[in-house]
């Protein structure tokens, strides 16, 4: 198919160092950039197509990243070595610090990502595919694959199909497609939940941030809340509340701390805020809970 890819991009504070290398194979744009971004720099990038970016050094300590407008620079997560961004998903990145970087730049038509997909997972889980973000620090599966496809920019010698096979190696290699199977829709599967699960109970008074449990599974801040929901028919603010409800019905039986040291200790705000949220959960207040089971 004949294409060309189309992106909104606007930038402050970021240059490149040498001319971009670019190529236009079938379905798909691949283009490398050699830049350097100054600090407090920032871009705006989005396109209707979807779009893989990698990275050839790491940028998660000077470069960071949102998919909502407005939203405060703590609240920004780090840039990982390898993603994927859907069609028509919004990003938006801010520099902490002046960094030199490089990275392959994969733009895709939705139909050559559906065409390499379908005949392995089936076009329903394909489609599934084509709208779930992935971020992940770990590059080395598709690294040298990209390396590669960035040699062919540079000095084309090879028939284009090697180059377009490279392309399905970075798609395949960093998208997850055996959990896309597994799922067939925007769910997460239970080895993602076994993960939140083990983080947030790591944690001394088991909370945690909607950004932070999306960090943990590699995904947008946004799709995790979508997909947790649509796993767990709760929001993954509801489910850490019962995980902090578990822990607080585990001190009552175990600790003689009162239930004002133990809303401390949870990070509540103060024993009211305990048994409000305790009294929701469990159906009885804290006192009456730990009465009752010691009674029994």
């Amino acid at each position: 198919m004949s294409y060309r890819h189309s992106m909104v991009c606007r930038t402050e504070g970021i240059q490149a160092l040498v001319p971009a290398k670019w190529r236009g194979l079938e379905g798909s744009v691949s283009v490398f950039w050699d830049a350097e971004g100054q600090a407090d720099a920032k871009g705006y990038y989005l396109s209707p197509d979807p779009r893989i970016v990698i990275f050839f050094n790491d940028v998660s300590e000077q470069i960071r990243i949102a998919n909502q407008a407005h939203k405060a620079m703590q609240s920004f997560r780090p840039m990982r070595r390898a993603i994927y961004v859907p069609p028509g998903m919004p990003m938006w990145s801010r520099f902490t610090a002046p960094h030199r970087f490089s990275h392959l730049d994969l733009h895709l038509h939705k139909d050559r990502l559906l065409k390499l997909l379908t005949p392995s997972i089936g076009r329903s889980a394909a489609m599934a595919a084509l709208q779930q973000p992935v971020e992940t620090q770990d590059a080395a599966p598709v690294e040298t694959l990209a390396s590669l496809l960035v040699n062919e920019l540079s000095n084309p010698s090879r028939h284009p199909a090697f180059a377009e096979s490279l392309v399905s190696g970075v798609v395949t290699g960093l998208m997850d497609l055996s959990e896309r199977a597994e799922k067939g829709s925007g769910r997460l599967t239970q080895a993602q939940m076994n993960k939140l699960a083990s983080f947030v109970t790591a944690r001394a008074d088991c909370r945690a941030t909607v950004a932070e449990m999306a960090g943990v599974v590699g995904l947008s801040e946004s799709w995790f809340a979508s997909a947790f929901k649509q796993t767990n028919g709760v929001t993954p603010l509801q489910w850490q509340l019962g995980k902090r409800i578990d822990l607080a019905q585990k001190l009552l039986l175990t600790s003689g701390l009162t239930v004002a040291d133990i809303a401390i200790q949870l990070g509540f705000s103060d024993q009211a805020h305990l048994t409000k949220a305790f009294r929701q959960v469990i159906g009885e207040t804290p006192a009456a809970w730990r009465r009752m089971q010691q009674v029994a």
